[in-house]
């Protein structure tokens, strides 16, 4: 067993119950340290001292934090602790993504994803133990939900994530960017999400520039007019259809927030940000649903005036789906389209599909409350059993 592990294992969240007296320090951004600290009795610069070393120094044992008086040490580990999540399983596939597995402490898992590029890092983190919504193609929304992350089960996962690319001491194995599209809807997690975000741009923590955290979204309104109050940072809208009877279908949420409030929220976001800002569109290609030449004519009519990165996204198939992955020529004839009007557009490459940790594939093993799964047994819009 690494060392790292060692750290993770010698403190797994699941071991540890919990009480009104103990504060989990892992999840605690800098206000939340420093009020935990003046709290205690302690000057609010602790705060900083503790964040470098849990998050830059991988420290997760009091007594190593020598900056620190012993009795405080001490005092500390009485009133608090840092609890990680338990790796149950490490993957990684040929193509060099990474996958874990990570157990909570009330036996549901989560998926977090490390996807390594010539001049990126990107960690895909999730949100929830499940998925809230109901989005008909992507195996997350398969499982149902079960509840929000806390704070620290979000930032968890960037810290073992760190950890363990550190070990292996290669170079591009470092995480860079952030995207908060991994299991589940990061707005419906509000409050948990934030600060986790908060605590991956803090200087003292993980240091992600503003531009390189992205919180996805299918389109919880409220939520983004919020998160454009609260933070200059990324967004990405998982849009995936062009019309209301279409995107009602593949992404139910539009049934309460429809296209046109939707991209009058948009607008409203970038008017929030500075002159830079736009908006990543995520549009997953599916044979025969979303991907004819009109489909890409209404896109562009529908995003008009948003500063906006399109990112096509070829379907990754999981077992009972019921859809189809795009053609080549299909898809790149939508993308020849959107450029020729002058947007900016991607096919995201797939990556980690050998290990299930491709766009749309994570799953996790998690207590259904929703009881949502058992509906699939019927038929859904461009599916045939």
């Amino acid at each position: 067993m690494s060392e790292v592990q060692q750290k993770i294992e010698s403190n797994p969240v699941q071991q540890v119950v919990f009480d009104n007296k103990t504060t989990n320090l892992l999840g605690l951004d800098r206000a939340g340290m420093e009020s935990f600290f003046e709290s205690i009795g302690e000057k609010k610069f602790r705060a900083t001292q503790v964040l470098k070393w849990i998050h830059q120094m991988g420290i997760t044992d009091f007594q190593q934090m020598n900056n620190l008086s012993k009795d405080l040490r001490n005092r500390l580990s009485q009133a608090s602790c840092i609890q990680n999540l338990h790796v149950a399983k490490d993957l990684i596939s040929k193509d060099g993504t990474r996958k874990w597995l990570l157990q909570l402490h009330d036996g549901n898992n989560i998926e977090a994803v490390f996807i390594p590029e010539d001049d990126r890092g990107t960690l895909c983190v999730s949100s929830q133990v499940g998925c809230a919504l109901d989005c008909s193609f992507c195996s997350t929304g398969r499982q149902g939900f079960n509840r929000n992350l806390t704070a620290a089960e979000i930032i968890s996962q960037v810290w073992i994530a760190s950890q363990l690319l550190d070990e292996e001491k290669k170079p591009g194995r470092k995480i860079t960017n952030v995207v908060m599209m991994g299991m589940g809807e990061p707005l419906l997690n509000f409050e948990n999400t934030i600060i986790a975000v908060r605590i991956m741009m803090d200087d003292f923590a993980y240091g992600l520039s503003k531009r390189r955290v992205t919180v996805s979204t299918a389109g919880v309104i409220p939520a983004m007019d919020r998160l454009g109050d609260t933070l200059d940072m990324r967004l990405a809208v998982s849009l995936h259809a062009t019309n209301d009877e279409l995107r009602d279908e593949l992404v139910p949420v539009n049934k309460k927030y429809p296209l046109k409030k939707l991209m009058a929220a948009c607008r409203r976001f970038i008017d929030k940000q500075n002159t830079r800002s736009r908006i990543t569109f995520e549009y997953v290609m599916l044979d025969g649903i979303n991907d004819k030449p009109e489909h890409a004519r209404e896109l562009i009519r529908l995003l008009k005036g948003i500063p906006t990165l399109m990112n096509l996204i070829p379907f990754n198939p999981f077992e009972g789906s019921g859809y189809s992955t795009s053609s080549k020529k299909a898809i790149t004839r939508f993308r020849e389209i959107l450029h020729a009007s002058g947007m900016t557009t991607v096919v995201r490459k797939t990556r980690g599909d050998d290990i299930d940790a491709a766009c749309g594939q994570l799953a996790g093993r998690i207590e259904d409350k929703s009881r949502r799964h058992r509906r699939f047994e019927e038929p859904r819009f461009g599916m045939e059993k």
